[in-house]
């Protein structure tokens, strides 16, 4: 396919995806709110099987909104469902990681530095990961464990640790923060798709029947549904991961993921306890403090000279070895066979661009690995520690 056709199908596909993703976490969110938020009805609301109320004002107007115990006395004409959300995000999203992840595979999946893998060895490590780790989670959810909350929730984070290892041992780290990211959000959509809706049809069909509906419906489907709620940041997180190469590109980027998806679950625990009019200050203030501990223990150190000499290169030197391993991407004219548009806008392909990138430079390549990606033109740790020295000796000079 021409590669700018391609890009704009990418450029579409992924307007898509954040689209359906702000809807149903926008759902998501709101919903929880409202089921934390609601108040005790006054007793003729309670006559009618109503279990709370609450009201509002938005876009100038009043809403009164009531949700029953099990179910009105009467199916309404018109009933809403949100189901599509959902499923929209989840179609784009893996419509996004073919078009990007196995279509580019030997680009954005492969690491030679890793494991030699051909690409469909590496697509299938990737699916393997997402198949694995939902049939994990789907099992766990039908045990007892599930009632267990704290429990539940630290056995999965320990699980999607694991399962983070070990694709970071075989794929590129950003590949594996994405699988990891697709598996959550397979969880999630299959959660609306296995058991939420299938449980409020239940409830539809009993009201229809004029039958009192079984309360394990909504047990059911409120479990689920308070799982997709505390899975919404770190997905989101994982979902713009690509702009946080310190993240995925750390030694330790596995564990980095675990604790980012902890403090992301921890702060969402927060708001989740204020929609119920329970204040605890103390979550937010140590799911900040956590964050911020983690950009210390995560900072990598810099690059030591390459020899005991300290050899400092010459600004050509220096220009050559980033023009060499850097501009058949980052040029005006790249040459690379996938990027066919220099990532980012990032030029380096004179000198001129070189020292107004230096910083660019410094973090992407020296401090975190991350560039050249995957290390496609085979950038050795010797010419990035000459590189650091130079860029260490024009900052003093």
């Amino acid at each position: 396919m021409d590669p700018y056709f391609y890009d704009w199908i990418q450029m579409l596909v992924r307007l898509l995806h954040v689209i359906t993703a702000i809807a149903w976490i926008g759902a998501s969110f709101y919903f929880v709110w409202l089921d934390n938020s609601l108040e005790d009805p006054p007793q003729w609301k309670k006559d009618k099987g109503i279990k709370g109320d609450l009201w509002s004002i938005h876009g100038g107007g009043f809403y009164e909104v009531a949700k029953y115990q099990l179910g009105p006395e009467k199916m309404p004409k018109h009933l809403h469902w949100f189901k599509w959300e959902a499923y929209s995000t989840w179609i784009t999203g893996m419509f996004l990681l073919i078009l990007i992840y196995y279509v580019g595979a030997h680009s954005f999946m492969i690491d030679p530095a890793k494991a030699d893998l051909t690409a469909w060895q590496a697509i299938g490590l990737g699916l393997g990961t997402i198949l694995i780790g939902f049939l994990i989670y789907e099992g766990l959810c039908r045990t007892p464990l599930v009632d267990k909350e704290l429990i539940f929730g630290l056995l999965l984070v320990a699980i999607i640790t694991f399962l983070a290892w070990m694709l970071s041992q075989f794929i590129g780290n950003r590949a594996a923060y994405i699988h990891i990211g697709a598996l959550i959000g397979t969880c999630m959509a299959a959660n609306v798709f296995t058991t939420i809706m299938p449980s409020q049809r239940a409830l539809v069909a009993a009201v229809e029947k004029g039958e009192a509906p079984d309360p394990i419906y909504g047990l059911n489907a409120k479990r689920r549904s308070t799982h997709n709620n505390y899975a919404t940041i770190p997905v989101v997180f994982i979902m713009l991961s690509n702009h946080s190469p310190m993240t995925y590109s750390h030694e330790y980027g596995w564990a980095i993921l675990a604790a980012l998806i902890l403090i992301g679950a921890w702060a969402r625990h927060f708001f989740n306890l204020k929609h119920k009019g329970i204040i605890k200050p103390s979550i937010l203030i140590s799911a900040f403090a956590a964050f911020v501990l983690l950009i210390f223990i995560a900072r990598p150190q810099p690059l030591p000279a390459f020899d005991s000499s300290q050899r400092l290169i010459s600004d050509n030197e220096a220009f050559g070895i980033v023009m060499e391993r850097c501009a058949t991407c980052h040029s005006r004219q790249p040459t690379d066979d996938i990027f066919r548009v220099s990532p980012g806008g990032v030029y380096l392909e004179t000198g001129s661009d070189i020292l107004r990138q230096l910083d660019r430079i410094e973090a992407r390549t020296l401090l975190t690995h991350d560039m050249p990606f995957l290390n496609k033109t085979e950038m050795t740790l010797e010419e990035r520690s000459l590189l650091a020295t130079w860029i260490q000796h024009r900052r003093q000079s």
